[in-house]
């Protein structure tokens, strides 16, 4: 299963603390069949067949691609000077 870094941890909290759903969470896809691409982005409800991680409190919302693509990985996240988030994706040590 995905695991998050402590930093990505509280990223995703605070992203997703914004959401006016309670249960929101960010919810990763991938729609290019290698899984060498991802998208992220604030979701008020997992789609029915996604993998839900709750990390911390940080909720993920994993399509079915994606999930299988990060079972053995690890996330982790930034935040630069301007405020943008940036994710990376690594394996498990």
């Amino acid at each position: 299963m995905l695991t998050l870094t402590e930093n990505a941890s509280t990223i995703v909290k605070t992203l997703t603390d914004q959401s006016p759903a309670d249960d929101a969470g960010l919810r990763i896809s991938s729609s290019n069949p290698e899984h060498t691409a991802f998208a992220a982005a604030v979701s008020e409800t997992p789609d029915p067949a996604d993998q839900i991680v709750d990390a911390g409190g940080a909720r993920l919302f994993l399509e079915e691609g994606a999930a299988a693509a990060l079972d053995d990985k690890v996330l982790d996240a930034q935040v630069d000077e301007q405020g943008a988030v940036s994710f990376a994706i690594g394996a498990l040590a």
